[in-house]
């Protein structure tokens, strides 16, 4: 053990099934790229210039914007760099990074979500006491805590990571993610194992376990509530439950896709799975609560600004 050389340069093999039309790929990747950071960059701006938006549920379609940005902007520019250079390796230090930006981001994502459930179910099953609920400042811990949480407690886990030694230097990806990088050590990753594992449970478990709790609640009270209210209900809830639906699906594909060897599933079909999640999802929210729920807002929006004086 003590002769092991470990891998600090890593290759990431997917892009060289790509590189035969890779100018294709780099224009696919560039548009959705501009349309998730112009379109949640747009969400923010209006959620800031309305001061009728300033409510919690559009300040956390706000945070979902910004993580999307943030998540968005740890993947697309590395694919878009590999394409154009030909350089289809990764140092360990780039590969730590890029897994750190990409777990917190869904992370994030998932505890926003959670949070966005819940206040749902007070908006619908306790109106009443829905400001006490989510007053001011408890939408600042809230966010607060969706942002702390995910950025203080992964690094813990990802130490594991760092301490492995690493005998091959093959990822099969366009990107490094934790699982694929822990695959390649040629130590024991047994803690590392149970380590994720519980991670896992104890980020994503109680998350879903509020949505159900939120919706469930919600279900109860919209059968006994009118038709008029049944369908206010469902038109705030729809889009919030299409984005969980979005994010479970994703964490699927990637959760099968990880543990599929090469020659399990054709190239094209892994590389939709493990990007279904981290491309769509940034792109998905600000459509769907844009078009669902701030439409009106965002016409008002630029109608503002065409009608306002250049100087």
């Amino acid at each position: 053990m003590d002769n092991i050389t470990s891998e600090t340069t890593f290759i990431l093999k997917m892009y060289e099934n790509l590189d035969h039309q890779r100018y294709l790929y780099f224009a696919g990747f560039l548009l959705p790229y501009i349309l998730t950071i112009a379109l949640n960059t747009l969400l923010i701006v209006v959620v800031y210039k309305e001061r009728a938006l300033h409510e919690p549920m559009y300040i956390f379609i706000c945070n979902l914007s910004i993580n999307g940005i943030y998540g968005s902007t740890s993947l697309l520019p590395h694919i878009l760099t590999k394409l154009a250079t030909q350089s289809y390796t990764i140092s360990l230090v780039n590969c730590l990074i890029q897994i750190y930006c990409l777990h917190t981001s869904g992370f994030v994502e998932l505890m926003t979500l959670a949070i966005m459930g819940y206040d749902r179910y007070a908006a619908i099953c306790t109106p009443l006491h829905y400001h006490d609920k989510m007053s001011p400042k408890k939408v600042k811990i809230l966010i607060a805590v969706a942002w702390l949480l995910p950025f203080c407690s992964f690094p813990l886990y990802l130490a594991l990571t760092i301490q492995l030694s690493f005998c091959n230097n093959v990822i099969r990806k366009t990107h490094c993610l934790n699982y694929d990088l822990v695959k390649l050590s040629c130590t024991s990753t047994l803690i590392n194992n149970i380590v994720g594992l519980l991670v896992t449970v104890v980020i994503m478990f109680p998350q879903l376990c509020v949505i159900l709790f939120s919706y469930v609640k919600i279900l109860i009270i919209c059968r006994k509530a009118s038709m008029e209210c049944r369908n206010k209900a469902l038109q705030t809830c729809i889009p919030h439950l299409l984005i969980v639906l979005n994010f479970y699906v994703g964490c699927c594909f990637e959760f099968l896709n990880a543990r599929m060897t090469e020659n399990q599933v054709p190239y094209g079909v892994s590389i939709f799975m493990s990007l279904f999640f981290l491309i769509l999802q940034p792109l998905l929210d600000p459509i769907i609560y844009g078009i669902s729920t701030m439409k009106l807002y965002i016409v008002k929006f630029f109608h503002k600004r065409k009608l306002s004086p250049l100087f």
